[in-house]
């Protein structure tokens, strides 16, 4: 049982817990959804505006701002004893605030499937939930596996993805990332995997040199929806304008309870991917 002292984060640095946490502020919205999978839901007295999961339970918490521009007066006004964040989705600004202002910030940083896991397991112990978290991990674990179970020769016959997160600039994401650890997963080589940045700019240009043979356009963080499609096969050779495929964002960048939906909602989605060149 969690009765005080330090915790590790996912970045190694020490949080100093007066006892176990009572009341969360959670600034990155899979994590809030997780939260109540983890029976810390109750626990929690403000989140972000993009916090929408699960529905019914958020719908009467505090609203602190973004998860890049946070009311942090508010934040230090709910007096919580555990803010949760991100590396990736919050300022790290705005995160060294609230830990001079005495609040304990717990930051994740999963770049991989397993490190999710992880992400999991470290959290389930600052709460005192271990024993939902490895439930959770667990389940986690046997999603991932039934999927690849389900690949088949698509383990192997990797076909090369394009997967833009951004537009004007178009903007994709190299290995170092958790989205692309849940594409090789799924049996797809990204096209930026060897890039030097995390996120890097580019074009179609440059990335047609790249010889993909699927594209993928995932509406978060930024939306692409039908139009986009229909703006970008004016764009792209024939055989590769029939293969480009809108998909979950959620599925591909949420970690989490989210997981064990959303990898199986998007190995169905890119099965049809596949079905197209059978």
């Amino acid at each position: 049982m969690t009765t005080g002292g330090q915790v590790a984060d996912d970045l190694g640095l020490r949080v100093e817990l007066r006892g176990e946490p009572q009341r969360i502020v959670s600034l990155v919205p899979s994590w809030t959804q997780t939260l109540f999978a983890l029976g810390a839901g109750d626990r929690l007295v403000g989140i972000t505006r993009f916090c929408q999961y699960p529905a019914e339970q958020v719908a009467g918490l505090v609203r602190v701002g973004g998860t890049k521009n946070p009311d942090l007066g508010t934040i230090v006004a709910l007096e919580p004893d555990f803010v949760l964040a991100n590396a990736e989705e919050n300022r790290r600004e705005d995160l060294d605030y609230l830990r001079q202002r005495g609040l304990a910030v717990f930051i994740t940083y999963p770049k991989s499937i397993a490190g999710a896991v992880e992400s999991i397991l470290r959290l389930g112990g600052a709460l005192n939930r271990r024993r939902e978290a490895d439930r959770l991990a667990r389940r986690i674990v046997r999603t991932v596996s039934e999927v690849e179970a389900g690949l088949g020769m698509w383990s192997k016959l990797r076909l090369r993805a394009f997967c833009p997160v951004w537009k004007n600039p178009w903007m994709s994401f190299n290995a170092d990332t958790y989205a692309h650890d849940v594409l090789r997963m799924l049996g797809f080589n990204n096209v930026y995997a060897a890039a030097g940045e995390r996120y890097p700019k580019t074009t179609l240009t440059q990335a047609l040199e790249l010889r993909p043979q699927v594209v993928l356009l995932p509406d978060e963080p930024y939306r692409f929806d039908k139009a986009d499609i229909v703006e970008l096969k004016q764009a792209l050779p024939p055989a590769l304008a029939r293969r480009v495929l809108l998909i979950g964002g959620r599925d591909l960048h949420w970690y989490g309870v989210h997981m064990v939906r959303g990898l199986k909602s998007l190995a169905a989605r890119l099965a049809r991917v596949r079905e197209a060149l059978v």
